[in-house]
């Protein structure tokens, strides 16, 4: 049966989803909560272990831009929208799964409403660290507008007008809607509502919405920026093909061994497992002080590199080169995570300074790609972010960073890490290591 819907005028090409009346043309998939219809909203119950519910649109849906009022009446409930999704019967031990990306409704501390969220797939894509302007758009307790547009490879939300998350991705060109109520576990979470209404659906004569310049994006097509990224001064570091802008620590070329950097991968090739025992470390040609970085890395087991910042190659070192580093390690095997200071040698952390305080779900497997992140503002302020979660920031150059230079291993270079510029650097550390998606944002 095709979606029942009441068309608008022909100027408008918009599409009602919701007669306010009936759940015409759509049907419940995987839980059990229940969806009734009351003064013209569609209203979602909590049930008791339950699993996650889903009121489903039954057409499906390529290109569009979805705009409907929500409202969640307690801080225990949880529920999102779901965009291009699908249902395997079979998944979830036979009791039916749905997966794709969603607008998620988050009205907990951390405040993620507008993050997007892969539904029984890939976890978080955009968790709100990345757009912090925005956690405080939703209001508890009363409705709020979303609007989610959906057009090519790229998702965007907006939350009372506010925008909020934006991902290039590269699966799921078409799916259907739905609405979610979320499974809850506790007697306190069960029979709490979640109302939407004004489901409104526009598919012709779309025209994207451009975001603010400062909104990061996260764009999972490899090695890729869009034009939007281009305009608002990003620039890849590696195109995927060729060693353009890099050159060896030590050497005025890159390095003829140690390195790959072909079929879209910048990979350090094993060998000691020690510092600069293959190639050495790769640097930037360009210098940067203040700017938004970007990567992918893949771990193999057991692996140890790094990404370095205000690097300046004026260290006398024996080994790698010395400046700024957001730790790429394999925690759970190598033995330089149980070293150091209170984890400060661990993945994302700023290496033997300050410890990532990260979260396993956040944390890809090992085999799998990561999105490494390092901003550094004109102020000196420095955050480091690991799968869009932000798990670390620190002052460049106050007392407090000082303080902890004294007590590392870096307290022999005079005013370690507070050059008014430097390179970026990949570290070989004689294991196997890849990177791509390498870009930078200078910021003024």
């Amino acid at each position: 049966m095709l979606l029942a819907s009441t068309a608008l005028s022909p100027a408008s090409a918009q599409t009602k989803l919701f007669d306010g009346k009936t759940l015409k043309g759509w049907k419940r998939l995987a839980g059990n909560a229940d969806y009734k219809v009351e003064d013209g909203a569609i209203v979602g119950t909590t049930v008791l272990n339950s699993g996650n519910s889903f009121l489903a649109t039954e057409k499906e849906y390529g290109n569009f831009i979805l705009e409907l009022d929500a409202k969640i009446e307690s801080e225990l409930s949880n529920s999102g929208v779901q965009t291009r999704s699908h249902f395997d019967p079979e998944g979830n031990k036979g009791k039916g799964k749905v997966y794709g990306r969603q607008f998620e409704i988050d009205p907990s501390s951390r405040k993620w409403t507008g993050g997007i969220y892969d539904e029984g797939r890939r976890d978080w894509l955009y968790p709100l660290d990345l757009n912090p302007k925005a956690k405080e758009a939703f209001k508890v307790g009363e409705y709020n507008h979303i609007k989610i547009e959906c057009i090519g490879n790229e998702m965007k939300t907006w939350v009372n007008g506010v925008p909020a998350g934006y991902v290039v991705d590269t699966v799921d060109s078409r799916g259907f809607i739905a609405l979610q109520v979320h499974a809850v576990s506790e007697e306190k979470q069960a029979n709490k509502k979640v109302y939407f209404k004004n489901i409104i659906i526009k598919t012709t004569n779309l025209k994207a919405t451009p975001f603010p310049k400062d909104v990061y994006v996260v764009n999972l097509t490899p090695n890729s920026i869009t034009t939007a990224e281009k305009a608002n001064g990003w620039k890849l570091l590696y195109d995927g093909k060729t060693n353009t802008g890099w050159r060896g620590a030590t050497l005025k070329g890159f390095p003829e061994k140690g390195w790959e950097y072909a079929n879209g991968t910048m990979h350090v090739l094993p060998s000691a497992g020690q510092e600069e025992s293959g190639g050495g470390d790769i640097v930037t040609n360009d210098n940067y002080s203040a700017f938004d970085l970007s990567f992918e890395f893949k771990l193999t087991p057991g692996a140890n590199s790094g990404v370095k910042y205000f690097v300046t190659l004026s260290e006398v070192t024996k080994g790698s080169a010395i400046g700024l580093e957001y730790q790429v390690l394999d925690d759970k095997l190598h033995p330089d995570a149980k070293l150091g200071r209170d984890g400060d040698r661990t993945l994302a952390s700023l290496y033997d300074l300050i410890k990532a305080n990260k979260q396993e779900r956040f944390v890809h497997p090992i085999g799998a790609w990561n999105i490494g992140r390092v901003v550094v503002y004109p102020n000196n302020h420095v955050e480091h972010y690991l799968n869009g979660v932000k798990v670390l920031e620190y002052e460049r150059g106050s007392t407090a960073f000082r303080d902890l230079v004294a007590i590392s291993k870096y307290k022999i270079w005079k005013n370690f890490g507070e050059a008014a510029e430097g390179h970026l650097l990949l570290q070989d550390h004689g294991n196997e290591v890849f990177f791509r998606s390498i870009k930078v944002r200078e910021l003024k």
